[in-house]
């Protein structure tokens, strides 16, 4: 990881600057299971707070413990008595049947490049890029990844970068350019350069 601290901070003086404010790499890995895609899923445009409040409630209703089995086996009406919406139900429910019917494969993914795991995952509805870049960050571990679509991304480069808009997806791979091979890295200093005083 020291190496890649060091390109970042050799590659882009505002990234290092970053780097300084936010401290020590301390990124919190999830298993790349079918519960971190759902944990995924129930989280896409709520806040942390009402997404884990929400996220436990279905865990809770699903016996404590997430399967493609114990969500089929959950009734729809019960999952949204939980705070899902219903297209969240829905598209956690065809992730089960996914799952279940073997046309996604979890132990697989490990193995394959991130084109193809975007292209399988996002055969099951309401699993769009941006749900990918997170598994592919934070389950797989992939180095490389820059979600430029998440809202946090273009907030803390706008900021750091004294832009007056949010950058465009276009300007932020431009921007990022010089990361690589770090580009991972490089997000999860920018997420925490929001947070207060950075200094988790």
């Amino acid at each position: 990881m020291n190496e890649a601290i060091v390109h970042l901070q050799r590659s882009d003086p505002v990234m290092r600057d970053i780097i300084h404010q936010v401290g020590a790499y301390r990124i919190e890995f999830r298993d790349p299971s079918f519960e971190t895609l759902v944990k995924s899923i129930v989280y896409q445009q709520l806040s942390g707070r009402v997404a884990s409040v929400i996220f436990n409630r279905l865990v809770t209703a699903a016996g404590g413990k997430l399967t493609p089995q114990t969500i089929l086996n959950l009734r729809p009406v019960r999952m949204r008595a939980a705070g899902l919406s219903r297209q969240k139900t829905l598209y956690i429910r065809d992730l089960a049947r996914h799952t279940r019917d073997r046309r996604l494969i979890f132990e697989e993914l490990a193995g394959l490049p991130d084109e193809e795991v975007t292209e399988r995952l996002t055969q099951v509805k309401g699993i769009g890029v941006w749900t990918v870049h997170m598994f592919l960050i934070f389950a797989l571990r992939r180095p490389n990844v820059l979600p430029t679509g998440d809202l946090g991304i273009r907030n803390a480069i706008r900021k750091a970068y004294g832009m007056a808009e949010l950058p465009k997806p276009t300007e932020i791979e431009t921007l990022a350019e010089p990361w690589r091979p770090y580009r991972t890295v490089a997000s999860w200093y920018l997420w925490r350069s929001l947070e207060g005083d950075a200094n988790l």
